[in-house]
């Protein structure tokens, strides 16, 4: 799973070179983008800047089947689906620069793709009539762990969580990663978007352990933390995906935890007071000790309570007597296990072994779905969760919520030191999916959704209604493009300062304001640049040196060494452990 950044052909060495023509053009002509996209100029760009064998046009025979290779959900494969002109499955970084560079070029704007798991499938689709192209980064999928201290890893983009963990997990015992539970979710869109799963309360988000990553801006430059400046990497670790340029790779610090670790799950019924618990529950969950994890899925009649707990059964099963006795947790419920075994174990099932992870598909990424997220500050009603399991999820076409408890480190740091705003004072996340049948069109499954997220509202945060950008939910807002070919501010505001908080978008927004003014990186939930107060901004437009070569643009050659090489050796310095 090594990806090389070197040259390895006099083809490909030509077509960096023109790469290189096209970075020097567009760093310093300042060229607008048109109106109206020049989709075949775009492609003949790119056919000149990258392999073919890369390339996927609407024309290509294997187009259907790449654009398919990464999708999750279904519904968003239909006849109807605007879909882009061409897919770019980049191999390595230069392919990346070729396709923002063609693509500001001749005014085909980009969307990227990294394990395709967008709720509302924006990384390769358009909700409106638009012309683009997909960069996928599936191939560069490279993770290099170091186990010495400090633990950290080099993972890129298109890797999954599941070959995340699995690196880790071979090399060492002792330490782990606290991203999501889904072993099929791309790195790249889940750290950008914040990520949170069974470790959140000791360790708090994903994206709190990124200390640097590697990225492509609008203008084809690659930037790593120092270079793109302290007010847009703190932009990319939270503000979601597709916004402030393409993210490469990431440099992540991993989190100690025993080699043993203990996951329980008990199934309670409606009639076996699951409302009750649940009521006991979103008190208990956010104030149990870090260590401990208790998240509950709610589906039908039954209330499903997994753990994951930091130690052993036998200092487990006293505090869940002490704190949380209702539960009747017993030591045949519990189970012992590494921590990287617990991965599999909690998303797949009990028969489930580690080398499943690898797998880049699971079974319920084959249904079509639709999803939506609320944050709750104060409890709700046992009267109110008695409700919900006889009034909502009783129905024929009802769907499941997900709850996952705060507290512990989550909640302990500042609102604004990451675009994240949801910590002290939040109970618990709530996930709302409802999934159907390949074919179908959805419909009561998706008024299921609206309609039990309008009967949630009187029950969960306000002024705003918080929600997580990793479940993006296009209902709840869209941008608007306005004035001078750029989405409009105000217009943000609806959805981003739910997913944000309003002073993390503003802060958001003047970031991209700094990185893309003219928002060239847009999407129906992109942010917007609010250009106007980019003086507010404590970092410079201006790109320093690495190592001594301007990390602006690409010169055609650099001493008696192909482009290729340079653009290996800048690397090499950035990602070493690639190399």
């Amino acid at each position: 799973m090594r990806s090389s950044m070197a040259c390895r052909s006099p083809t490909m060495a030509l077509a960096m070179l023109l790469v290189s023509a096209l970075f020097f053009v567009t760093s310093h002509a300042s060229l607008p983008i048109p109106i109206q996209a020049a989709a075949d100029d775009f492609l003949r760009c790119m056919s000149a800047s990258v392999p073919g064998n890369l390339l996927f046009p609407r024309s290509s025979p294997s187009f259907a089947s790449v654009l398919a290779s990464s999708v999750r959900n279904p519904r968003f494969l239909g006849p109807a689906v605007v879909r882009p002109l061409c897919i770019v499955t980049a191999t390595n970084a230069s392919h990346v620069q070729a396709a923002v560079v063609c693509g500001r070029r001749h005014g085909v704007r980009l969307r990227v793709r990294s394990g395709g798991h967008d709720y509302e499938g924006l990384s390769f689709r358009s909700a409106r009539p638009e012309e683009f192209a997909v960069v996928d980064l599936a191939a560069l999928r490279s993770v290099r762990v170091t186990v010495r201290e400090p633990a950290e890893a080099w993972v890129e983009s298109g890797a999954t969580l599941g070959e995340l963990y699995h690196a880790i997990g071979r090399a060492t015992d002792r330490h782990a990663f606290p991203g999501g539970l889904c072993p099929t979710v791309g790195v790249g869109g889940h750290l950008s978007g914040g990520g949170f799963g069974m470790l959140l309360r000791k360790y708090g988000l994903a994206s709190d352990h990124v200390i640097n990553a590697v990225m492509v801006d609008a203008e084809g430059r690659l930037l790593d933390k120092q270079t793109m400046g302290r007010d847009v990497f703190w932009a990319i670790r939270g503000g979601g995906g597709g916004s402030f340029g393409i993210v490469l790779s990431w440099k992540v610090r991993l989190v100690a935890v025993p080699p043993r670790v203990t996951v329980f799950t008990v199934v309670k019924t409606a009639q076996e007071g699951a409302a009750d618990l649940l009521a006991k529950w979103q008190e208990v969950a956010p104030a149990l000790p870090d260590d401990l994890l208790v998240r509950v899925v709610v589906q039908g009649d039954k209330a499903r309570f997994q753990a994951l707990y930091l130690g052993g059964r036998d200092a487990l099963l006293p505090v869940m007597g002490s704190r949380f006795p209702e539960l009747g947790v017993n030591p045949t419920h519990c189970k012992e296990m590494s921590w990287i075994q617990s991965v599999p174990y909690i998303y797949i099932g009990e028969a489930a072994t580690v080398d499943d992870i690898l797998n880049r598909t699971v079974a319920r990424d084959s249904s079509p779905s639709k999803s939506t997220s609320d944050y709750v500050r104060r409890a709700i009603s046992r009267e109110v969760w008695a409700r919900i399991f006889s009034d909502w999820l009783a129905r024929r076409d009802a769907g499941l919520m997900i709850l996952d408890p705060y507290g512990g480190s989550i909640a302990v740091v500042a609102e604004a030191a990451t675009p994240f705003s949801h910590r002290a004072g939040v109970l618990y996340n709530v996930q709302y999916m409802n999934f159907w049948g390949v074919g179908g069109d959805g419909a009561a499954h998706t008024t299921w959704i609206r309609d039990m997220y309008a009967f949630m509202e009187p029950h969960v945060s306000k002024n705003p209604r918080e929600a997580y950008v990793n479940y993006r939910d296009l209902d709840i807002g869209q941008n608007v493009v306005g004035a001078g070919d750029v989405s409009s501010f105000e217009a943000g505001r609806v959805w981003g300062e739910k997913y944000y908080s309003k002073a993390n978008f503003r802060r958001l927004a003047m970031a991209k304001g700094q990185i893309d003014p003219r928002d060239y990186f847009r999407s129906e939930q992109s942010i917007p640049p609010l250009v106007g107060e980019q003086l507010e901004l404590t970092s410079s437009r201006n790109v320093p040196h690495v190592d001594g070569m301007n990390a602006g643009w690409w010169p055609l050659g650099y001493g008696t060494g192909s482009v290729g090489s340079v653009l290996s050796s800048v690397l090499s310095k950035l990602m070493p452990s690639f190399f």
